[in-house]
């Protein structure tokens, strides 16, 4: 085989380098990508780069000769349990022939990486096929243990427009969250930018993301513009509030960084700092003790856009998963008590 150059297409979007060119090549394994990359054999943009380096479309990449494959992946067993494909089957909130709504289970992955394993949503994919000739592909990315709204496409032509419209923001995602403490003020936007932190661990401290000040973003030339609106819908006293939370541009780990930045990190994200749910002193869990639970409570709750085919608005909204519905009930909280779209009232 020869040197290919090969573009980076609308299709498959923002990815990893090292994601996009085994989805190209899968018999490719993961050290023989970092290999191609350290050794400067793989350029993106006649750029060297790393294997965790994210490719947009049109970039192009230089691919040098290959090893030969090996068996085809269809040839391969998909790998999927009779239990994993009930679950993901139960978690369809809405399908068509032109798309697939989930609830995405917490802790499931939505696609593989680094530490993910072969356990995650694009991979149980091929069990929501139901008659069509290819698995729905991923749209967007909801964090491991984020539970909630994701989007899945049938088509390429879906996928392109559902795409677009997530790009362009044509689309209301709305997250239900469980905070620290109650902000002030108790409605209003967070404009801090949003820079991986420097380093790698085995925890994932790679991936956390640092918040810069917008008068500073000169000084952080990596540092990207995120926008996050929130709007209080309930509190327990002093100690822990029921946010509603509106991503206005979409970057990793954005709702948890910028939480924790105003100093009301959410509740079980050991990253960001709301892991405290037992401290005994005087700090915002005081009184909570050990029966919330100590998963992140974080839930991507509703997502309103146009249907690509219909040319409707739709609205696809996920029940709460089961240790954010016990955490309701423990504080006695009621799911209707509160308006389904808290900024379409003060907009």
């Amino acid at each position: 085989m020869s040197v290919q150059f090969l573009t980076v297409t609308e299709d498959e979007g923002e990815q990893r380098l090292d994601k996009w060119l085994r989805r190209r090549f899968p018999h490719l394994t993961q050290g023989a990508v970092e290999k191609l990359c350290r050794t400067g054999q793989l350029r993106v943009d006649k750029g060297r780069v790393k294997a965790s380096d994210r490719v947009a479309p049109g970039m192009v990449v230089r691919v040098p000769p290959l090893p030969a494959e090996g068996p085809p992946p269809e040839a391969r067993p998909a790998g999927i349990s009779a239990a994993d494909a009930k679950m993901i089957q139960a978690a369809v909130l809405y399908k068509d022939e032109h798309l697939i709504v989930l609830n995405k289970p917490a802790g499931l992955p939505s696609q593989g990486g680094s530490g993910q394993g072969e356990r995650h949503v694009d991979a149980l994919a091929e069990a929501l096929k139901f008659g069509y000739k290819d698995k729905p592909k991923l749209v967007h990315r909801l964090d491991k243990d984020t539970s909630g709204v994701l989007l899945l496409a049938r088509t390429d032509r879906v996928a392109r427009a559902l795409s677009e419209a997530l790009r362009h923001r044509a689309a209301r995602k709305i997250y239900w969250a469980v905070v620290a403490g109650v902000p002030h003020p108790r409605q209003g936007s967070i404009k801090f930018a949003l820079e991986k932190a420097p380093g790698r661990g085995r925890g994932g401290e790679g991936e956390k993301m640092l918040c810069v000040h917008p008068a500073k973003m000169a000084e952080h030339p990596e540092a990207k513009r995120a926008h996050t609106d929130y709007f209080t819908l309930w509190f327990l006293g002093s100690r822990l509030s029921w946010m509603a939370l509106e991503p206005v541009t979409g970057r990793t780990h954005q709702l948890r960084a910028h939480m924790a930045e105003i100093g009301h990190p959410i509740l079980g994200d050991g990253k960001y700092g709301g892991s405290q749910s037992e401290n005994l002193g005087d700090g915002w869990g005081a009184g909570t003790g050990g029966e919330l639970s100590k998963k992140l409570h974080l839930h991507a709750r509703s997502l309103t856009i146009e249907h690509p085919i219909l040319k409707k608005q739709m609205t696809f909204t996920a029940p709460l998963p089961e240790h954010m519905a016990r955490t309701w009930k423990l504080l006695d909280w009621k799911e209707d008590d509160v308006p389904a779209d808290p900024f379409e009232v003060i907009r």
